[in-house]
């Protein structure tokens, strides 16, 4: 059986119900609703969506940049080691995601 292990409080939504929202909204509000508050990401054409999106974050989830995609999975596995919270790690395309 499936377990929450941390208390979260009730989520609500800055959309309305039949609002239209993007994919960078919804993932953004995706990582809102599992108390994410830090993320490692490096901007790039395909993920200048996900970007916007993090400004607009309603509890202010704080964008580490860092300076290649390796980088950042190497940040994101330490913050969660460190923290016991969950390492989130955004990449682009390209060569070097």
């Amino acid at each position: 059986a499936y377990e929450i292990k941390r208390p979260r409080a009730q989520f609500v939504s800055k959309f309305a119900d039949d609002e239209p929202r993007k994919g960078a909204d919804i993932l953004v509000e995706a990582l809102e609703r599992e108390g994410v508050n830090c993320v490692f990401a490096y901007p790039g054409g395909a993920s200048m969506e996900i970007h916007q999106s993090l400004t607009k974050s309603v509890t202010g989830i704080r964008n580490v940049l860092c300076r290649h995609e390796q980088g950042e999975v190497f940040a994101a596995e330490g913050f969660a080691k460190a923290t016991g919270q969950v390492g989130v790690c955004i990449a682009t395309s390209g060569p070097g995601a």
